[in-house]
């Protein structure tokens, strides 16, 4: 009778009475409790279901039927809170290169992120809490990135991290957010070593094996190309162009391709004429080049003039306006693999469109596109999870399964990478135009 007395006595002083608790309670956990709700101005309703969860450890020395009770009661101040509407934010970081080299890339990413956070707070939030999102610029630098994660996940508090573009930068923040405990979602990090940081780490994606996959399955079964023999061109010193060049090849093989002739070429050539002689002589069905803007509009224009009719295959590294602007018509009949097009007919990408266009007056690229649907995946697997610690929130980031994005349905796999859909774009006359959408596992 004297103990259930007593801990009615705590939790009814600690909720109403600050400074007047007839009996402190032993332990960290139980005097970190106290102090929360003795802080003067506090909030009830941020008294979490983690500090229930502590509190309720530290009770059961008294008694475990106690301890559920005062649970229990605790959850039940936290659902009356809710119910109210609770004031209290969940926070969300973002880093981003808003300066330095990538910060087009930051910025298209970090607008498409505000559109989907208002988006989600007019629609009522995350289990009624308003998302406060803090972005910050880690200047394309990854010493720069190293600070502002550490402040997102130590000083800020955030819950979840987006970040980065570049994998070079998700590399340098993602040991962080593990050490952490803090999931991190990257929204266009193709290297497949970005996921292999650890549990907390993901990408929304795809990555550069399905990328060369996916080209291979393309140029052996679709009809633009249907191709028996291939040859292979790529930058040995670039780790991207190497990684599409493998998975290209494996595949192509396994469909019963002929890889004819690999030729291969360093960072900074402009004379790529003896490689495509020696193509030229091999007569492939299609020349694959997984390469950077600057080495396919020379290698393009090259190879029209040597008479090389052939069609020409990439990956994602093609997306740029300067690789149109330079390789013109030299381009036509050529083919890349994409995360996405604004060409799209997808309902939710010509809704996503829509809208984006209304806030900023501009078409969204690729990287919008990303961002989007990466703090949207976010959101719907924190608010299915049952508390918003770190490992709640990953689980349900990692069971996510034909989540409906702008670019298609999305499903996390056990590498924490993305089985989702990608585009085929083909130029004309410089413009890249969409010509179909690759399901999820047609690489597989």
């Amino acid at each position: 009778m004297r103990l259930t007395c007593f801990i009615t006595t705590l939790l009814v002083f600690f909720l109403f009475a600050p400074g007047k608790v007839a009996a402190e309670p032993k332990g960290i956990e139980a005097t970190a409790a106290k102090n929360k709700f003795q802080k003067p101005g506090f909030d009830k309703s941020a008294f979490t279901e983690e500090d229930a969860e502590k509190l309720a450890i530290v009770l059961k020395q008294w008694g475990v039927s106690i301890a559920e009770w005062a649970k229990k009661s605790i959850q039940g101040l936290l659902k009356k809170s809710a119910i109210a509407g609770s004031t209290v934010e969940i926070a969300i970081g973002h880093y981003a290169s808003l300066t330095g080299p990538l910060a087009a890339f930051g910025h298209a990413t970090d607008d498409s992120i505000q559109l989907a956070v208002e988006e989600i707070n007019a629609a009522g939030g995350i289990k009624g809490r308003k998302i406060r999102l803090i972005t910050c610029d880690d200047q394309g630098d990854r010493r720069e990135v190293g600070n502002v994660v550490t402040r997102l996940v130590k000083s800020d508090k955030v819950v979840a991290v987006l970040g980065e573009v570049a994998s070079s930068l998700s590399l340098a923040g993602a040991p962080i957010c593990q050490e952490n405990g803090v999931p991190m979602l990257s929204p266009a990090s193709t290297h497949p070593q970005v996921t292999r940081q650890g549990d907390m780490i993901f990408r929304t994606c795809c990555s550069d094996a399905f990328q060369g996959a996916a080209c291979a399955r393309f140029a052996a079964e679709y009809p633009q190309i249907k191709a028996k023999s291939a040859a292979l061109l790529y930058d040995k010193t670039a780790s991207y162009c190497v990684r599409l060049q493998e998975s290209f090849e494996k595949k192509f093989v396994e469909l019963k391709g002929e890889i004819v002739l690999i030729q291969t070429y360093e960072e900074g050539t402009e004379d790529f004429s003896a490689q495509l002689k020696a193509i030229r002589e091999s007569k492939p069905d299609v020349i694959f080049i997984p390469g950077y803007d600057h080495d396919v509009a020379n290698i393009a224009v090259q190879a029209r003039k040597l008479g090389i009719e052939t069609p020409l295959l990439g990956g994602d590294a093609w997306d740029s306006p300067k690789l149109g602007k330079v390789g013109g018509k030299a381009l036509n009949h050529c083919y890349y693999l994409n995360h996405y097009s604004a060409q799209d007919p997808n309902p939710r990408n010509q809704e996503f469109i829509k809208k984006f266009s209304a806030k900023y007056k501009k078409t969204p690229e690729i990287m919008s596109a990303l961002g989007y649907e990466a703090i949207h995946i976010l959101a719907a697997a924190m608010e299915r999870a049952k508390s918003m610690s770190g490992k709640e929130i990953a689980a349900e980031i990692a069971s996510t399964k034909d989540f409906e994005g702008v670019t298609g349905k999305i499903t996390i796999g056990t590498d924490r990478s993305v089985h989702k859909s990608a585009v085929i774009l083909e130029w004309k006359d410089g413009v890249p135009t969409y010509v179909t959408t690759i399901p999820p596992g047609i690489s597989n």
